[in-house]
């Protein structure tokens, strides 16, 4: 389609009846607001399926439309981060006190209208990581929030309509489960190497300029071009109070970083995709290779983490790896050599917090691909609850510690009941036994352990009190997660 042609029907959609910022019912004008924002992004992605080359113009008139910057400020306020502040110290709950939200956002969309409109520095807060490293969080301004999930409305539909069925991380109605499904299902079938890839600091070091090139193959609107790019070069203020500027990488923590981060990875899904051995081979080929001695592959991404699975032997996965590294050199990013490894399914792999291995069947001499709890997520739970065992006052009431367990526990479970998880869950059943138990002989120094059972424990020993009773994780039944490969759901319909 024409460029004239694309502004046309684009401007189109900006002359629908556009839902004013204040009504006398919120609800109502939230559900309008809602309602016109989901008939736009329907049409974005639609066109954007149907022409893959097409280049998206005047775009940045949705950015500042009343009903998107409504759903955006929304979602910013019903985020927990919202009571976090940036360099201006204002959070959602003091701007809805002392401004009203429908001043709020009438500001903003007149800043967005008469280009006055500048991101704010980014606060930046290092968070510990495992192994004694940090990980850098920046914290925008809730203004600046509102706009990226505004712009972000905007670009998800149809930067979706070019994402692949590989990548599953940080997009709508996709899960870890189906990554971790994916990986299971193609070492079951033959890929039995795996390139488990680290990226070195990916959200740190991508390159702007071969982000933004990625962003004009698809929007045209030099207006929200620009708005991604300052968004993106926005200066860093530093937990030293050092103002510093940024050339490379997007903020960690943004709500525009993962949409942005999978744009930039997209270009490995594209690469293996196109290769002679790659999901878009048929089968008929894929045999043939494999008499050549030549490999097949399937790439499996969840954001920045990825497994490359692979047909072959060790040097075919080698080779791909360093396919794999070129490819992403050219987006300025780098693999960890000592994080990037090299694993046949025997040994097994820890990836998205499961553990995928082949295992023999007991009783029998057949080998099957199970997932179950990693090691390295059962730690974290173990070291949560000692740490709610520690932080809650004997002083308090049990009722106090079960309250702050249940949750923790029951989440966990709920996580990872799709796997083979029971024995995981008798462990964990057996540790949070015994650290309510020792919580409880501490509340209790002077008491037998007879009277202690009569009174916090139920038939089963399992501690109880006469209005609640800790979540046991050895009672959640565990279920074999369905593989749904590209069958996932759309949010946004495609016919009509």
């Amino acid at each position: 389609m024409a460029k004239g042609s694309s502004k046309s029907v684009v401007r189109s959609l900006e002359c629908q009846e556009v839902a004013p910022v204040n009504t006398d019912d919120p609800e109502l004008e939230l559900l309008r607001a809602e309602q016109r924002v989901l008939e736009i992004q329907t049409k974005l992605h639609r066109w954007a399926r149907q022409e893959p080359q097409r280049r998206f113009d005047d775009l940045f008139n949705l950015v500042a439309d009343p009903a998107f910057l409504l759903v955006a400020w929304v979602r910013v306020r019903g985020n927990r981060g919202a009571r976090t502040a940036g360099v201006d110290g204002l959070t959602a709950v003091v701007i809805e006190a002392v401004r009203g939200a429908e001043e709020y956002l009438g500001e903003v969309r007149r800043s967005l209208k008469d280009c006055t409109f500048r991101p704010l520095p980014v606060r930046e807060r290092m968070i510990p990581k495992a192994g004694g490293k940090k990980r850098r969080l920046g914290i925008a301004t809730i203004t600046d929030r509102v706009v990226q999930a505004s712009v972000k409305l905007v670009l998800e539909p149809i930067f979706e309509a070019d994402f692949l069925p590989c990548s599953y991380g940080f997009r709508p109605k996709h899960r870890t489960h189906d990554a971790v499904a994916e990986v299971r299902f193609l070492t079951s079938r033959s890929y039995e190497w795996v390139v488990e890839g680290d990226i070195k600091a990916c959200f740190d070091e991508i390159s702007h300029s071969s982000l933004m090139d990625r962003m004009r193959q698809r929007v045209g609107d030099k207006r929200v071009l620009a708005l991604v790019k300052a968004f993106l070069k926005a200066d860093i203020l530093g937990e030293d109070r050092r103002l510093r500027s940024s050339h490379m990488g997007t903020p960690q923590g943004s709500i525009l970083s993962p949409l942005l981060s999978n744009v930039a990875l997209s270009v490995l899904d594209e690469h293996i995709a196109m290769h002679p051995g790659g999901p878009n081979s048929t089968g008929p080929q894929r045999i043939r290779r494999r008499r050549q001695g030549l490999p097949n592959c399937r790439l499996v991404r969840f954001a920045d983490d990825w497994c490359l699975t692979v047909s072959g032997t060790k040097s075919d996965a080698e080779l791909l790896r360093d396919e794999a590294a070129a490819v992403l050199a050219g987006m300025g990013l780098r693999l960890s050599p000592e994080k990037t490894l090299m694993t046949h399914i025997d040994n097994g792999l820890d990836f998205l917090g499961w553990r995928i291995q082949r295992h023999r069947k007991p009783g029998t001499n057949r080998h099957y691909v199970y997932t179950y709890p990693a090691k390295k997520a059962l730690r974290a739970i173990m070291a949560k609850v000692k740490t709610i065992c520690r932080q809650t006052g004997t002083n308090q009431p049990l009722d106090v510690l079960l309250d702050r367990l249940t949750p923790a526990l029951r989440g966990w479970s709920a996580h990872f009941r799709w796997g083979v998880s029971s024995a995981t869950f008798s462990y964990l059943h057996h540790y949070t036994w015994h650290r309510v138990w020792r919580w409880i002989r501490k509340k209790h120094p002077n008491a037998t352990w007879k009277t202690l059972l009569r009174r916090y424990g139920d038939q089963g020993r399992w501690p109880t009190t006469e209005e609640r009773r800790l979540f046991d994780p050895a009672t959640v039944r565990t279920k074999r997660y369905r593989y749904r490969g590209t069958k996932i759901p759309n949010p946004w319909p495609v016919t009509g």
